[in-house]
């Protein structure tokens, strides 16, 4: 039985487009048949960091209002052969997009794939409702900062109450991912620890990902990082969750600050002193 899975945020940049492709990716290299879905439309990332953007002749506007087929638009991985794109459009608007038309559209995905990955903009307006209006699960991608983590918030009182599964009185799976996080800074006070952040969105934990150039690098060369350099902490914490949300009994490994030798101790302290 095919799913839709969400990947959403209230805030921009915390990592929705680099999650949605990295989870993608992952899902696929785990043997699924995955389509990963830009709702973007006007701005369109998700094919750059997938390295499709040269590819994309039609796009998901253009499926939706007929003017495409929906196997025009789908662009496959050159990668994985389980992996796929539907890009969004770069020079219309979110209101191209109708409610029934998306429906369509994700009704004819689920014939074709096992995981249909939305990924969806920031904020509340409509190509964010409707990116979660169908979705069996969703992903609330959160960075450990205040205004981050309140405008997560708000999302999960969204997909508890604007998506097909509420109206029907079923809940919505929700799942949160922690990104960028640095343990040194938490220590520090600098940023909001796991613990904080999970006692104020209240909804389990599916990943934390470590600060990382690792992220940076795979985008400007247009490869997922879970393919571009799948052995990195930030590439094994994706792969995590992506088991955890096929249902395995994976433990969540949260980045802790590398130790430092007694020689770098001592010359922080001087520094310090300094």
């Amino acid at each position: 039985m095919s799913k839709v899975l969400v990947v959403t945020s209230g805030k921009g940049g915390v990592g929705k487009t680099t999650s949605s492709a990295a989870l993608g990716a992952a899902l696929a290299q785990a043997g699924q048949n995955v389509v990963v879905v830009d709702f973007d439309v006007g701005l369109r990332n998700l094919d750059l960091v997938m390295g499709a953007e040269r590819r994309v002749i039609f796009d998901l506007v253009n499926v939706v209002q007929g003017d495409a087929k929906l196997p025009q638009a789908l662009i496959r991985d050159k990668r994985l052969e389980t992996l796929w794109l539907l890009p969004a459009s770069q020079t219309r608007d979110k209101e191209a997009l109708t409610e029934e038309g998306v429906g369509k559209v994700i009704a004819e995905l689920r014939e074709r794939f096992d995981w249909i990955v939305c990924d969806s903009p920031a904020g509340i307006e409509k190509g964010a409702t409707l990116a979660m209006r169908f979705a069996d699960l969703a992903v609330v991608v959160t960075n450990p900062e205040v205004s981050s983590v309140r405008d997560s918030d708000r999302i999960i009182g969204l997909l508890d109450a604007k998506t097909r599964r509420a109206e029907d009185g079923e809940p919505m799976e929700k799942h949160l991912l922690l990104t960028r996080y640095d343990p040194a800074r938490a220590a520090r006070g600098e940023m909001m620890r796991v613990e904080d952040v999970l006692e104020i969105l209240a909804i389990p934990l599916l990943g934390v990902t470590p600060e990382s150039q690792d992220v940076l690098t795979a985008s400007n060369v247009g490869a997922p990082v879970t393919l571009h350099n799948p052995a990195s902490p930030v590439a094994k914490a994706y792969a995590d969750a992506a088991r955890r949300l096929m249902g395995e009994d994976v433990a969540v490994r949260t980045p802790v600050e590398p130790r430092r030798s007694l020689l770098d101790r001592l010359l922080g302290r001087k520094a310090a002193a300094a």
